[in-house]
């Protein structure tokens, strides 16, 4: 972040970025530091505090005291010297904040943070940390004014705000709008609102900040199903009173992503919704991140939870391929037959292959037309034909032959090796209408060349990994060790992790002798593995730091194939016409 740039950010609850104090840490045993800002006003901005005060308690005992007025380098308002007694003539020999900044630091390290009306407060101290180059140590944060909304009804008190509270818990110390007095009656207060949490069954720090975040009643009363689960990597469901998957979901830690459904961070109304049925919580532990991956992708396409989005029915897949007989056409198809040779895909949805189809047809002759073309009967020529957009094969004004080389032949070497011939034609065709000044029509092109080399670009490199019988590869460990993957026709047969300071190849033979028989054959580039499973087993076998142990083949793509193009179709995806070339690669 740059000096003097603030970017306002919710409070530190149970995130592990949070540092200091452990949320598990009981409340009588914490380390708080109550502390209140005097400022001139408006909002963050790096300076306008002009003074400190906080307190630092344990236990109902107070440890220490740190006050000080604080220069802010600007003239203060008039009505700030009436709210506060605060004058010009104070804070002249007053130190910048600057200067107040390491000791306040110093002074808050490992304890929990404790402010009325906290992310007021906490803006101020980070945008002057920011301002001046010092770390803010996102320490966790206790809002009282929050707690109060959760812990105290309005028949007891008519607003939250700190004059309020401080009346009815009767406070030693009554707030004057000056740092230190308002500090120690929120103290005061902090005491009186944990003393009524125990009647809320809050008994952590941790508990504290979640309960004064504003969770709904069904995340409240259904927080128990977080209960028990593992701090490891792998699959969590949620399931129904029937037993039914409601949702399925994967972390590197269960336990915390579990807990994290039924806090106020959890805003999904879906995801409410889900809740509110679910009766228990199932978790499937892995041996690391791509196992479970990989699990939750099989689950989800197993039982189509409800409220699952992404990854169900992978057999809606599409392809597009070319027809069988004479003058064949593109046509989108459910699955792919054993005979089938000329094909491009899996697409996501019908939609994404009509595009990429459209591209083809803008670069090379191929018809259109959906007629059963015979080679002894002519067919009426339809208005593409008329318009230069068809050689008319239905009217055999071109032989199969010359049709094959001129349409059918592009394709095929697009889909399995070369795409340059389609991508110099449609790039053409992009120029000629941008030097027209047709640029709709240009970014329409520009839309179905990415479609064309979005589809290409995955199904080249799908096919390199799918047509190796066994690949056994290992990644290090975080916590040392190796996690080791053993992948068959580009599908996860094993998945293991070696302990540190032990030769993996043990493992490895131990997870080969376990693990799943995947037969060769089948058809297509991902034959024995949904595509969005081999994807996710590339990206990982793809990382820098993973090492391919054992291959049963070479894995290698075509050198010419189209993921030399991946630049191109970066910028075709960014819609950057101005900038694609026809230079080869």
């Amino acid at each position: 972040m740059a000096p003097g740039e603030y970017v306002q950010q919710t409070l530190a609850g149970l995130d592990q970025s949070a540092g200091g104090v452990d949320p598990a840490l009981p409340l009588y045993a914490t380390t708080f530091v109550v502390v209140d800002l005097e400022t001139t006003g408006g909002s963050p901005d790096g300076g306008g505090i002009t003074e400190i005060g906080a307190v630092k308690v344990r236990g109902g005992e107070e440890l220490g005291v740190l006050a000080t007025l604080v220069n802010p380098g600007v003239p203060i308002p008039p009505f700030i010297t009436v709210l506060t007694g605060i004058t010009q003539a104070m804070l002249i020999p007053a130190p910048p904040i600057e200067e107040v900044l390491p000791s306040f630091l110093e002074f808050i390290a490992d304890a929990v943070l404790v402010a009325h009306n906290a992310p007021y407060d906490v803006g101020f101290l980070k945008a002057a940390c920011a301002m001046h180059g010092y770390r803010w140590p996102n320490p966790r944060v206790l809002d009282t004014a929050a707690l109060a909304r959760r812990v105290l009804s309005r028949d007891e008190v008519p607003n939250r705000k700190l004059g309020t509270l401080a009346a009815y818990f009767r406070t030693t110390t009554q707030p004057t709008h000056r740092a230190l007095d308002d500090a120690k009656a929120t103290v005061d207060v902090l005491h009186g609102l944990i003393a009524r949490l125990g009647g809320h069954r809050v008994d952590t720090v941790g508990e504290a900040i979640e309960f004064a975040r504003a969770v709904t009643p069904t995340q409240r009363r259904k927080r128990h199903l977080a209960d028990g689960l593992p701090k490891a990597p792998g699959v969590y469901i949620f399931r129904a009173a029937d037993d039914r998957p409601l949702y399925v979901g994967t972390s590197g830690d269960i336990a915390t992503r579990v807990r994290s459904y039924f806090t106020a961070a959890e805003k999904r109304a879906r995801m409410s919704e889900m809740l509110a049925a679910a009766e228990r919580v199932e978790a499937v532990e892995c041996a690391h991140p791509l196992e479970a991956e990989v699990r939750e992708l099989r689950l989800i396409a197993a039982h189509a939870p409800p409220y699952n989005r992404r990854s169900k029915h992978p057999e809606r897949m599409v392809w597009l391929k070319l027809t069988d007989g004479p003058y064949p056409r593109l046509s989108v198809v459910r699955g792919l037959a054993p005979g089938d040779t000329a094909y491009l895909g899996p697409f996501r949805s019908k939609q994404a292959a009509e595009l990429a189809a459209a591209g083809f047809h803008d670069a090379v002759p191929l018809r259109q037309c959906t007629h059963r073309l015979s080679l002894r009967t002519v067919t009426p020529a339809c208005a593409l034909a008329e318009l230069g957009r068809c050689p008319a094969p239905c009217e055999h004004r071109i032989t199969p032959q010359e049709y094959d080389d001129r349409a059918v032949a592009p394709f095929r070497t697009a889909t399995t090796s070369d795409p340059q011939v389609v991508v110099d034609a449609l790039l053409a065709r992009i120029e000629a209408l941008a030097t027209a000044q047709r640029y709709e029509e240009a970014a329409v092109v520009r839309s179905r060349l990415a479609a064309v080399l979005r589809a290409a670009v995955r199904m080249q490199r799908l096919a390199a990994l799918t047509r190796i019988g066994e690949v056994a590869a290992a990644r290090p460990a975080a916590g040392g060790g190796w996690e080791l993957a053993l992948v068959r026709y580009g599908r996860l047969a094993g998945a293991g992790v070696s302990p540190p300071g032990v030769h993996p190849r043990p493992t490895i033979t131990a997870i080969r002798a376990t693990a799943e028989t995947v037969e060769p054959g089948g058809h297509g580039p991902v034959p024995r593995a949904t595509a969005e499973e081999t994807e996710r087993i590339l990206s990982w076998l793809e990382r820098p730091e993973t090492r391919l142990v054992e291959m049963t083949s070479v894995w290698s793509s075509p050198v010419a194939g189209a993921g030399r193009f991946r630049d191109l179709l970066a910028k075709a995806e960014g819609g950057r016409s101005h900038q694609l070339s026809t230079e080869r690669p």
